[in-house]
């Protein structure tokens, strides 16, 4: 794992989806990161965003998050042969980091196929590769998360369909309680979360 700059501090001088830009004592620094991440930066405010140097023959880019937890599974992801940056921040965008290693932990190639340009065989090769290097916080049932992974999912296709951004809601539902269980609780619930905003 890269970790020479392990982590950056600084003003949000920008934002874009697929990238930031930190000024640390007047330097500017380029952070390229998923939708998720980008839309939770404070815009004009301080942001630590945890950091991986990705270095080829041809290109060095600065990647970030702004939970180490998400940076930990974008290494673990860019590691798996045929993923690459763009790739990882894609699968990254489907759901918080520890549902995404639900999902891989319990076997669910389908729920990673929600990422954009990633199909089922190298999904497959994801759970596959990564299956054995990750493992849930003790309590965590794979099983209960990628259920409710799949209502989510419902709700998301379902509030898309009247109007509001797919990363927006992605982000919406993941703050919605696991007490909230079903299809209707959890289209009330976010629906009340996004009339809050």
């Amino acid at each position: 794992m890269n970790r020479m700059i392990h982590t950056l501090e600084g003003k949000l001088v920008e934002k874009n989806d697929n990238y930031l830009i930190v000024n640390v004592h007047g330097v500017g620094f380029k952070v390229f990161t998923n939708e998720r991440t980008s839309a939770a930066a404070p815009a004009g405010g301080e942001a630590k965003l945890f950091t991986h140097l990705y270095v080829r023959e041809d290109k060095i880019e600065l990647y970030g998050f702004l939970e180490e937890g998400a940076l930990k599974l974008f290494e673990l992801l860019i590691s798996v042969s045929g993923i690459g940056p763009k790739s990882a921040l894609s699968i990254l965008d489907i759901d918080a980091a520890e549902n995404i290693i639900a999902a891989i932990a319990g076997k669910r190639p389908d729920i990673l196929t929600r990422a954009s340009g990633v199909g089922l065989k190298t999904a497959e090769r994801v759970i596959l590769e990564l299956q054995s290097r990750i493992k849930l916080p003790s309590g965590n049932k794979s099983e209960k998360i990628t259920a409710r992974m799949d209502v989510n999912q419902e709700v998301e296709e379902a509030l898309v369909g009247l109007g509001y951004s797919r990363i927006e809601v992605r982000r919406i539902t993941s703050e919605v309680g696991p007490e909230f269980k079903t299809l209707e609780d959890r289209l009330r619930q976010a629906l009340k979360i996004m009339g809050r905003r």
